[in-house]
């Protein structure tokens, strides 16, 4: 999955999307990662992967970050080309 789009899901930190740079256990570093904190128009990570979301203007993911690494990964999904055009579609959610 390295340099793959994928969703990382963390025991605590929350859900990412970005691009894989590495893994290492239970560590991943992830370039141009956005926190996906709410989404609307998806059932699970997997529908979210495979489909994007349905409504995107009711979706909270805020700005990405150049990189990040992040640490007690659960899961890291692969994503298809619609759902990653969804994703990068959501307008920055802000305060």
């Amino acid at each position: 999955m390295k340099n793959q789009k994928v969703i990382v899901r963390t025991f605590s930190a929350g859900v990412f999307y970005g691009t894989l740079v590495s893994r290492k256990g239970q560590e991943a570093v992830i370039k141009n990662a956005r926190r996906l904190w709410y989404w609307k128009g998806a059932a699970s990570l997997s529908q979210l992967a495979m489909e994007g979301v349905k409504c995107p203007n009711e979706c909270k993911f805020p700005c990405s970050v150049a990189s990040i690494a992040v640490t007690q990964v659960i899961e890291i999904l692969s994503t298809t080309k619609t759902a990653q055009a969804s994703i990068e579609g959501v307008p920055v959610w802000k305060m």
